[in-house]
């Protein structure tokens, strides 16, 4: 059985375009066990909804499939950011669990 829960890490960006989204891009590795062993589970817009946690920060979301790396991103809320003193550029050790 493939856990449903993957710790790695990722370098925090931030969307060129309007509003300024900051992105976690999975790991390529994860990205593809995650869609080889999850993609029945997927929502709109190929999104997957997960539970992140980052240091002491737990919250509810969805990890969305980038057409163009294969990978999946991970949005930062402006929240999460300042919760946690996460800023563009670094590199952050987080964990999610994939929902069904």
């Amino acid at each position: 059985m493939i856990a449903n829960v993957f710790k790695m890490k990722a370098t925090v960006w931030q969307y060129p375009g309007a509003g300024g989204w900051h992105f976690l891009t999975l790991p390529q590795e994860e990205s593809e066990i995650i869609k080889e062993a999850f993609s029945a589970l997927k929502h709109g817009w190929g999104s997957l909804p997960v539970t992140v946690t980052i240091g002491q920060t737990v919250w509810k979301t969805s990890i969305f499939l980038d057409s163009k790396s294969g990978s999946y991103l991970l949005p930062l809320k402006a929240e999460v950011r300042k919760k946690e003193k996460i800023g563009i550029g670094d590199t952050i050790t987080f964990s999610i669990e994939i929902r069904g």
